[in-house]
This record gives structure tokens, sequence and C-alpha cells, in this order.
């Protein structure tokens, strides 16, 4: 884990390794490093990483070399079959026969469920549809095979973001690992300070606010009221610092190597709609979905205007039980489905409506409403994804809006409080900031004695107020 001694042991070394031998050398640090990094987990899985690595390998090289279309489409399927049919062995097969279960009891059919003794591989959503995206690319002609075996393994293993993310493209990753990665001071300074935020966000803000959100959502039948609403406000904070704050670090990790990963968040609580939002969270995994599932799949906008909005749909649901084999994600995808349906088909009466009113005179106030109303909606959302069953999200769905205003037993004292609602503070205040400046470029710019204090504040932060119980990062578990 990134937030672990280890980490902080194995990053540095990793580092000093990598650019003190020949470049010709590194894909093969890079492997070891990254095998190593994953096998601290649970050896024998690193197996499964091999499986995908080799099948994808020999599946791109073969659909290249093919000349009929027959046989690029064999291999295709066999690479989709493959990682796909890992993927649901390990992370889906007991959640469908559960659910195959309690269909036939509703008819009064008998039936003993399948089950599977499996561990879910860490990270294995992600790397799976990393692999993917490859071999499609490589069938739909925009990039060709990597012939390179090991190299083509790194793009697969890649440490900094074999876990979680960002989902790279073969195209954007796969060329960075030529390129001749030169130490240099001001490329590795920008990179440790947004591994620095990074690890602010996870161990300084999500693993406070965890506190919270844990007593309240692993005993929700003890909350009404204000309570459930903090918890769950304090759970669209937590879950975003935890997955940026993971993303950040991967990012930053990855920029002191000398490699460049896709942004993942964008602000995401400021948006202004739906839509918005799902062009600011998870971006990586956003925009899989769209280039491989909702336009090369289901045709994208290039239907009729019901197709369409059953298009979009699907594509939410499909994503919420891409996070997790429960029916709480499937809803929490289905919810976002709904929202952005809607917004699609009410966006002329919305703007007619606004017009009417002469709201759309005032744009600061209106994207105020826009934001909170966006902000709303999603943390309903988040209510299921975070629930550890369906019946506790209907619980605290119901109860929300109690007027029960006791917060004695939610896990910190008034003291605790204001500091979780100072840290939200402090971080919407720097996404502000964020909104008019570049951060890192900005420090640059400024002397010793501005910068370093800055630095030395967000260490000391760190070191007071930072949760250091090695709490996994939520996404792992996808």
């Amino acid at each position: 884990m990134f937030n672990s001694i280890h980490f902080l042991i194995f990053f540095p070394i990793i580092v000093s390794l990598y650019f003190g031998i020949k470049h010709r050398y590194r894909w093969i640090l890079l492997l070891l490093g990254s095998y190593y990094f994953y096998m601290s987990w649970k050896a024998e899985y690193v197996i499964l990483i091999m499986i995908s690595t080799l099948v994808d390998y020999l599946a791109g090289m073969q659909i290249y070399n093919s000349k009929s279309l027959f046989r690029k489409k064999f291999f295709l399927g066999l690479s989709l079959f493959a990682n796909l049919g890992l993927l649901f062995c390990f992370k889906y097969f007991n959640f469908f026969s559960e659910s195959f279960r309690t269909l036939l009891t509703k008819f009064s059919i008998p039936m003993n469920p399948i089950t599977l003794k499996l561990l879910l591989p860490v990270g294995i959503s992600f790397y799976t549809f990393q692999t993917l995206s490859y071999t499609i690319d490589v069938y739909r002609e925009k990039i060709k095979p990597e012939k390179h075996l090991g190299i083509f393994a790194v793009y697969v293993s890649f440490f900094p973001q074999l876990v979680a993310g960002p989902i790279e493209r073969a195209k954007n990753l796969l060329p960075q690992f030529y390129d001749k990665h030169h130490f240099e001071y001001q490329r590795v300074a920008n990179g440790i300070k947004l591994m620095l935020w990074g690890f602010f966000k996870k161990v300084v803000i999500a693993d406070r606010l965890t506190i919270v959100v844990n007593t309240v959502y692993n005993n929700p039948a003890d909350h009404s009221g204000l309570s459930l609403v903090i918890a769950t406000v304090f759970f669209a904070f937590q879950i975003y610092c935890d997955f940026s704050g993971y993303s950040d670090i991967a990012i930053g990790s990855a920029q002191v190597l000398g490699f460049s990963l896709m942004d993942n968040f964008k602000r995401p609580y400021s948006a202004k709609s739906i839509v918005d939002f799902w062009r600011r969270w998870h971006i990586s995994l956003s925009s899989w979905f769209k280039d491989y599932f909702y336009i090369g799949f289901l045709g994208g906008n290039r239907v009729s205007i019901p197709r369409w909005y059953v298009n979009l749909f699907l594509v939410f649901l499909v994503s919420g039980l891409w996070h997790g084999a429960n029916w709480t994600f499937v809803i929490w995808g289905a919810l976002h489905g709904v929202y952005y349906v809607i917004e699609k088909m009410t966006n002329k009466f919305r703007k007619s409506f606004l017009h009417l009113i002469n709201l759309d005179k005032f744009p600061r106030f209106h994207g105020l409403i826009q934001t909170g109303i966006t902000f709303s909606l999603v943390c309903f959302a988040w209510i299921f994804f975070r629930a550890n069953s369906l019946s506790d999200a209907l619980y605290i769905a119901s109860h929300l809006f109690y007027p029960v205003f006791n917060l004695s037993n939610i896990g910190v004292g008034m003291m605790g409080l204001l500091l979780c609602f100072a840290l939200i503070g402090f971080l919407e205040f720097v996404h502000l900031l964020q909104k008019h400046i570049r951060m890192r470029e900005f420090l640059t710019t400024k002397p010793i004695w501005i910068r370093w204090p800055i630095y030395s504040a967000l260490v000391l932060l760190i070191l007071l107020f930072g949760v250091f119980h090695g709490t996994q990062f939520i996404y792992f578990q996808f």
C-alpha cells in the first residue's frame, strides 16, 4: 500500500536503481519491481497478471498478422473470453450464483448454490480493462502490437497504477517505456509534491472522515437524521480524497520516474450537472466505458432516441457492477443512469424554464444552485455505494430527514467533528485556488522562503492529524 512504511522504503530504492542503471535494463527493473509490489499482497496471484499478459500479447500479435477477418475476431474473442472469464470467476461467480438461487426461491424452487472460495485479487478490474483496451485497439487498427514481451508485461503491471488506475491506454503508456528518462530536478520535485498532496488527502482527510463514516454506516439502526446526513456527506469526501489521493500518488510517483499518466479527477464536486460530474470523476474509467462499451459495443448515440437512452442507462448499470458484485453497487450505477437520462431528456425544458423565470440572468447564483443539486444527488447515490447491505441502504435513505439532531455517538467528539469540517473546508479552498492556477507550477515560481514553509506545513499537518493505521484504499477492493 502507498500509505505504508514498506512503500516508503520500496519507492526510493526503485527510483535510485532506475536512474542508476542503463536505459536498456530499466524495463527489467520496472517489471521485477512491479511484480514484487503486487506479490507483497498475495504472491501466487501474480500468476493471473502473467496469464492476462501472455494471452493479450499473443492475441495482439495474431490479430495484427492475420489476413482474414474471422481470425482477427477469433483472437479478439479469445482475449475477451480469457480476461473477462477470469474476472467473472474471481469477482462475479458467487454473486450470480446466489442471485440465481434467490430468484428460484421466489418460485419455491430449491437450489443449493455453487460457490467458489476464492479471494478477490487486488486490482483485477483495473488491469483487466487495461489489457482489454490494448487488444481492442489493435483489432481496430488504432495501434500496432507491442513486439517486446517484456515491455508489454511492464505496461500491464506498471506498479504506480497497477491496483487502482488510472486505467491507461497503450497508445499513451507503451511508447514511454522506450523513452530515455533522465533525472530532472524540477520534474522529480513536482512528482513528489503531487505525492505529498495525495498522502495528505488520504491519511489526513479520508482516514479521519472514515472514523465517523464507519461508526454510522456499520451500525445504521443506531442513528437517524442529522448523523446520517453528516456521515453521508463525509463519505462523499472520504471516497474522493481516498481515491483521488491514490491517483495523485500514482501519477506523482510515475512522474518522478519520467512517466506521464492521465488525470483521473478534476474537482468533481464542483460539477453543475451529472453529465459534468462524470467528466470529472474517475475519468480513466468513464472514458473507457465511453470508448469501448458505449460507442464500440452499444453504438453510442448513432441509434434511435429511445435506444440512446437505454444505451446510456446500460453504461451506468454495468459501471455499477464493475465496482462490486453486490446489488448495492448495481443500484448505485442505476441511480446515476436514471440521473443522466433524465438530465438529457429534460435539457431543453430546463433551459426554457430558466429563461422564463430569468434565472439565467444570474449565472453565479444559478451555478451555485446547480452545484448544490448535483452534489445532493451524488451524495444520495453514495448511500448505496457505501452501505454494507441493501437493507442498510434503504434504512439510511428513509431516515435521512428525521428531525433527530443527536451527535453523541457519531464516533468523534465535537472537536473531532469540527476538525473534519475544517479539513473539508481546507480541501475546497485548495480546489478554489486550483480553479484559477496550477498549484505546483505556481509554487515553483515563488522564492524558497515561501515554498518551503508551505511544504513543511503540509508535512507537519500529515504528522499531526494523519491517521496511521495503514487503512486500505477503498478502490483496492475493485
